[in-house]
């Protein structure tokens, strides 16, 4: 009873992050699953269940708060769906840890290139004037919607870091869209693994914890993106993405455990000075833009 309330804890913390910066539910609530001796598979099933519930609640929590550029959803929706269909069909034959490295490169540079996007704006305000195209979406939903599957995680971590080193959509609705979208992947990988495993292989109680504790966090996450300034959720959210990423590599590459926490920690330092940062440049932007609406009323 202990091991599912703590899960349900999990949940309800890893949706209000992955609310807020449109990544991690998957990745963290798989590592606590893990920890506790769920096989990957199973883990990786009983997160995509709980992830239909929350991602219904929080899809609907962002649109309500007007976060969702719905085209970019449609687009993302049918590959997302596919890519985890397959991605849970095949997990049993597929060596995922060995694309990890790999992947975690890519992100970690997509997640260096949105913090310095944000920062090197100074007291200027971000502009998003173009939205992506499909033939950007599709490969996008199609390998993050896999690798989801895969790895227990990684539909917020592909699409959130992509859509936001592009600069086509701010990033409240590129956290919005993800999250909505993810409701369509959470069924694709759900259908795969009940082929694959079977009702009887999957942890129904862990998925139920996590279900309930990321539905009361669903719309608390969605506020926050309505009402956090465009350049300090992107850089919250690249920062994210840098140390996830920078964690996986390290462990890649034999890094002792000491020697993972001693850079996580550097690296959560930075991050917090880049986000106050960006807080005080929004204050300057908001300020200048304030006393130019002023001076054009006079």
């Amino acid at each position: 009873m202990r091991k599912i309330i703590v899960v349900a804890v999990v949940g309800l913390l890893a949706q209000l992050v992955d609310g807020s910066l449109g990544m991690a539910y998957g990745v963290t609530s798989t590592t606590i699953l893990l920890a506790v001796g769920i096989a990957p598979a199973a883990a990786s099933a009983a997160v995509h269940f709980s992830e239909i519930g929350t991602s219904l609640v929080s899809g609907v929590s962002h649109a309500k708060f007007g976060n969702v550029d719905w085209r970019t959803v449609g687009i993302l929706a049918a590959p997302g769906f596919i890519g985890a269909f397959a991605g849970a069909t095949f997990l049993s034959s597929l060596d995922g840890d060995a694309a990890k490295p790999l992947v975690s490169i890519i992100l970690f540079s997509l997640g260096v290139y949105v913090i310095y996007r944000f920062l090197a704006l100074g007291g200027r305000r971000p502009q998003f004037k173009t939205r992506p195209s499909a033939f950007f979406l599709a490969p996008m939903g199609l390998f993050g919607g896999a690798l989801d599957s895969i790895g227990g995680g990684g539909w917020g971590p592909v699409g959130t870091s992509t859509l936001l080193s592009s600069g086509r959509l701010e990033p409240r609705k590129v956290v919005g869209s993800i999250d909505t979208s993810e409701f369509v992947v959470a069924v694709g990988g759900s259908l795969g693994f009940i082929l694959a495993l079977g009702s009887q292989g999957i942890p129904w109680e862990y998925a139920a914890a996590l279900l309930v504790g990321g539905v009361i966090a669903a719309p608390v996450a969605a506020w926050l993106v309505k009402h956090l300034a465009a350049r300090v959720l992107g850089v919250a959210a690249g920062g994210l993405i840098v140390i996830t990423n920078v964690k996986t590599l390290i462990e890649a590459v034999g890094g002792a455990p000491a020697t993972v926490w001693s850079v996580l920690a550097f690296l959560a330092v930075l991050w917090i000075t880049g986000i106050v940062w960006a807080v005080r440049q929004e204050r300057v932007a908001r300020e200048v833009a304030r006393l130019e609406e002023s001076y054009a009323a006079s």
